[in-house]
């Protein structure tokens, strides 16, 4: 059972009251009473948190204004707010804690709605000839793959891929253990790296050359167990996005221009950057029909004795998400971290007061836990032992609160962080853990102290609230589910704002130049969407493609026309430049 910080206060204030009156033992001899060392004159009031007597302070803070260069907003940021490193070799990059918590995040929530696989690991390496036997796929990836062709100081015979995905390597094994009906379905996932040699501007999470994913595939006896499972994926990517990180996406089919190389077709789930006016896809969920598994021999005997080749589904989300989610709510102070996600949702700040002595500073913010103070029958050495680790009765309340109101906190399951360094003034923290996007931030000081009440600062809005401290252990949960939500809905209507309907080539322009997406009604046509990439490229910004064919589709027109060619239009497509 967590402390209530009110029983504390009573009990702390009980022991030092008894601490106070404690008198020698009979016969013994008082120790001498050491004589406070005057205090040097100080020419200005040092700062709250103990001023010049603090060691030099880093400067925070971010250089470059999310509006005014967005690019450069955003790779300074990733490094300030200590998610990444950049490392020797171009394109890859080092994931911090703060980084590498949010992933496992993403990974247990996803884990937990895919239980009934089985998680598992196959190797990086595909020979040559495994990964030329399905020819589309490799013509898709073969600018992306990455060879070994040396082992020490000798060539090897054939060169070895580093995977850029993993059916090639996965999928001769299902032949193997695939021969019956009762084999099926069969349905693997696994949490890996891969390598994609992009030769385009690589972007820390959003594009480089080696990152993280988890990559599931699966086989079944029939396309409709496959086609139930690839839309049961894609609400699970879209959960990971709105329910997580309150990124907001729409669900589409890709078209045949872009759907993944060798399947029969592929879903997504589209994200989209206001600041910058770029598409993200943020994850996919394919169906790869019979293709792979006649190209493999994954054959299997039916119930009435025939032979058909299995149905098969790829899908998978990597740690790009993370960065579509770091793009979507950061600001010019930092990141803004949704609570779900957050490594640490609550950070308790200690406010001491401007006048207090260094060693009373240090007192409160060193004590680790509030041990039994004797009464006054005990020995006067030990009554000074306890003295000195229990400077005042201010600092010893102070700082019995903050942990009892962390231990309380912690028993709800919030991730808390309490910041006990005394080199820092309380100012410098404030901007510290708004960098790092800790969604509340909790202040007591003398004052609060005194009031029995505690300040919540929010992070997302900067709203402050006083929150009397028998209510911090409900206020705090409700507050969290409050701001994840305010976070989505704020990305939503921004997204949404981002959309517009057009009919016609001229107002199509207008939206990508306005950096929005354009909703249009198209022939969906591969030519014509080639066409459309070619002409809307402009000197300054890329051409554009179609993002996804949404699900949810309003009515077409009858006689409607594509705005791009003007043959009758097939659907309504999303557009927009994208990364």
């Amino acid at each position: 059972m967590s402390p209530d910080p009110v029983a504390v206060e009573e009990v702390v204030a009980e022991q030092v009251a008894d601490l106070c009156v404690a008198a020698p033992a009979e016969g013994e001899k008082p120790k001498k009473e050491k004589k406070p060392k005057p205090q040097k004159e100080k020419k200005e009031k040092p700062a709250q948190g103990g001023g010049k007597e603090l060691k030099k302070e880093t400067q925070l803070g971010l250089s470059t204004k999310k509006a005014d260069d967005f690019s450069k907003w955003y790779s300074e940021l990733v490094v300030a707010s200590e998610l990444i490193s950049y490392y020797d070799v171009s394109g890859c990059y080092i994931l911090r804690p703060w980084a590498f918590s949010m992933w496992e995040v993403v990974q247990r929530w996803f884990d937990d709605n895919i239980k009934k696989l089985g998680n598992a690991y196959f190797p990086m390496f595909i020979t040559e000839d495994v990964l030329n036997t399905e020819k589309d796929h490799v013509e898709g990836f073969a600018p992306e793959v990455a060879w070994v062709t040396r082992a020490g100081n000798s060539e090897m015979d054939k060169p070895i891929a580093i995977r850029p995905t993993s059916e090639t390597v996965m999928y001769p094994y299902y032949a193997q253990w695939i021969r019956s009906h009762r084999d099926l379905p069969l349905r693997l996932n696994q949490w890996t790296n891969v390598v994609r040699w992009e030769f385009k501007y690589p972007t820390p999470f959003i594009r480089s050359r080696e990152f993280l994913w988890q990559e599931g595939h699966t086989a079944f006896a029939t396309q409709a167990e496959a086609d139930t499972e690839v839309r049961q994926i894609l609400d699970f990517y879209a959960g990971v996005y709105q329910e997580l990180l309150a990124v907001p996406v729409t669900q589409g089919q890709k078209s045949d221009k872009e759907k993944f190389a060798g399947a029969l077709y592929t879903t997504t789930v589209e994200a989209f950057i206001p600041d910058n006016g770029r598409g993200v896809q943020g994850a996919t969920s394919h169906c790869l029909g019979q293709n792979f598994s006649k190209m493999f021999g994954i054959e299997f005997e039916t119930e009435d004795h025939g032979k058909s080749h299995a149905w098969q589904n790829s899908w998978g989300l990597t740690t790009r998400s993370l960065g579509v989610m770091i793009m979507t709510h950061g600001d010019d102070k930092g990141l803004v971290l949704p609570p779900r996600v957050a490594p640490k949702q609550v950070v308790i700040i200690p406010i001491p007061k401007s006048s207090s002595a260094p060693e009373q500073v240090a007192a409160m913010f060193e004590q680790v836990v509030i041990i039994p103070i004797p009464k006054s029958s005990s020995a006067p050495e030990l009554v000074a032992a306890k003295f000195e680790q229990v400077k005042t009765f201010k600092a010893a309340l102070e700082i019995a609160a903050v942990k009892a109101f962390k231990a309380s906190l912690e028993s709800s399951s919030v991730r808390v962080e309490t910041d006990y360094r005394t080199n820092y003034t309380p100012g410098w923290k404030y901007n510290h853990w708004e960098l790092r996007g800790v969604p509340i931030r909790m202040e007591l000081g003398p004052k609060d102290m005194d009031n029995k009440t505690v300040v919540l600062a929010r992070r997302d809005t900067g709203a402050k609230e006083f929150v009397p401290w028998d209510q911090v252990a409900t206020r705090v949960p409700e507050l969290l589910e409050q701001i994840q939500a305010d976070m989505l809905a704020k990305a939503k209507a921004r997204y949404d704002a981002c959309v517009e309907t057009v009919t016609t080539w001229e107002a199509f322009m207008a939206a990508l130049n306005n950096k929005h997406m354009a909703l249009a009604p198209w022939a969906d046509e591969e030519e014509v969407e080639e066409d459309v990439k070619k002409r809307s490229a402009t000197a300054d910004a890329m051409g554009a493609k179609t993002l996804c064919i949404p699900f949810e589709q309003p009515p077409l027109p009858e006689g409607a026309v594509c705005f791009a060619s003007g043959k009758p239009a097939k659907n309504w497509a999303l557009w927009g430049r994208s990364y």
